[in-house]
């Protein structure tokens, strides 16, 4: 998951399914035909509240914030309703179909595509236009839609920033400064190139894959992904001809894990066992490291993430969404602003390696504190945080680039790095492909 080359897996548990394939399950009519609930202006009425995968590490939080909104709103009464992560997107069509989709939602930035392209969700914006103003501004950006003008179709819940963390031993090993970092793409492989010649084949460099960089390398080397219509893909070019050919030499010279360019790899495992210098960009992975791989979180380091030409980062984020026919609809729209606001983002980061989207949670002093520079988590949470500052919509995974897309693309790039066709005819194969799918859901 990235919205960005931020791992998917980073933080949330949820499987997002494949939006063309649910797409043919057929949402059309009913639910989304539906006429959009109106405020009241009175905060009452039963709603229900749908998470994923929280159950039962933070039950007493979400049962705190539930109790703490009913004590406010007397006349409002929130059910709350926690799934597993398998299937999420599965069991979003089959409510959609069957008009039982709950009143708040949580999505993700695929999964609330699914719903809010086909009209199933309440404009936000149109609803609560000064609430815009309550969020960092990448997070609030990102829950629009293409061809809907400004439209926001979820509020932001919690975020996930790059970082770049890396073994500052094995940086040294290489000759390489622990205090200059790569902040572009290409300075990030001239270091590979180093380290996998100064390794002599004990430790890698970096993961291989391709799901999880692309687009946001591309991106970051100044690739246009998308037309200025964004109805068709644009990234074959030479600067990502270059990208591939230099990942196919990268990959023969060892920088990265053989296995890696085909399956998904314990990339946790493999850091904390000393085998490779540059982790996941996910603060929760230093958390990780810390608590299963003390010997090696000793020697991490952590630092910006690499932006390249952007100059900013994308997020990850998670969001609540809030049903367009729900019939308690101030109830709904007070609620999801309630959990969503400052305080209660601040709360859950305590609990959880998240950060508030909500820009007055992000100002708390928490995430400023640096401590005295030596722990990697507690410096992780601010570099994270100042990250935040930064992010932007165009530094995120387009909503058009689909799961099903990142699969076709990656399938052409695979075979360019293992040799079995060149660079050149793997990206124009790939937007071939891509726009063929692009054009596919267009039809839908």
């Amino acid at each position: 998951m990235n919205r960005s080359h931020l791992p998917r897996t980073a933080l949330a548990t949820l499987v997002a399914g494949t939006l063309l394939t649910a797409s043919a399950c057929g949402l059309g009519g009913g639910p989304a035909d539906a006429k959009e609930a109106q405020r009241t202006g009175e905060v009452s009425g039963e709603i229900t509240f749908r998470t994923l995968q929280l159950k039962p590490k933070y039950t007493a939080y979400v049962e705190g914030v539930i109790d703490a909104f009913e004590k406010k709103y007397p006349g409002a009464a929130v059910k709350w309703e926690d799934v597993p992560g398998d299937g999420y997107n599965e069991k979003l069509v089959a409510d959609a179909q069957a008009g039982a989709l709950p009143d708040v939602v949580n999505l993700s930035t695929d999964s609330f595509q699914l719903l809010g392209d086909r009209g199933l969700l309440v404009d936000v914006a149109r609803l609560d236009g000064e609430s815009a103003e309550e969020y960092v501004p990448g997070a609030w950006q990102q829950f629009r839609l293409p061809g809907k003008g400004d439209g926001v179709y979820a509020y932001p819940w919690y975020v996930t920033p790059e970082i770049l963390t890396y073994n500052k031993e094995l940086y040294r090993k290489a000759g390489l400064d622990p205090d200059k970092p790569p902040t572009s793409v290409e300075q990030f492989f001239d270091q590979a190139d180093r380290i996998a010649a100064a390794s002599g084949g004990q430790y890698a460099a970096f993961m291989a894959d391709p799901k999880g960089r692309l687009p946001g390398d591309w991106q970051k080397m100044g690739v246009a992904i998308l037309n200025e219509k964004q109805d068709r893909f644009t990234f074959d070019t030479a600067t990502a001809v270059a990208w591939v050919e230099r990942m196919k030499d990268l990959y023969a010279k060892g920088a990265m894990p053989k296995e890696s360019l085909l399956k998904a790899d314990d990339i946790n495992q493999l850091y904390g066992s000393g085998k490779l210098v540059f982790g996941p960009g996910s603060p929760g992975f230093v958390r990780d490291i810390k608590q299963n791989a003390p010997q090696v979180y000793a020697n991490t380091q952590v630092a910006p993430a690499v932006t390249g030409r952007l100059g900013h980062i994308g997020i990850y984020a998670q969001s609540l969404g809030i049903r367009k026919d729900t019939k308690h609809l101030d109830a709904a729209a007070e609620f999801a602003r309630w959990v969503t606001n400052g305080p209660n983002q601040v709360e859950f980061s305590k609990n959880a390696t998240i950060y508030p989207s909500n820009a007055q949670g992000l100002a708390d002093p928490r995430f400023a504190d640096r401590g005295d520079g030596t722990d990697a988590d507690t410096v992780a949470r601010a570099v994270g945080a100042e990250q935040l500052k930064t992010a932007a919509l165009d530094a995120n995974t387009p909503v058009q680039w689909t799961n099903q897309v990142g699969d076709a693309v990656v399938r052409e790039v695979q075979k360019a790095i293992q040799g079995e066709q060149d660079a050149k005819t793997a990206v124009r194969k790939a937007q071939e492909e891509a726009n063929r799918l692009l054009a596919h859901a267009a039809r839908k």
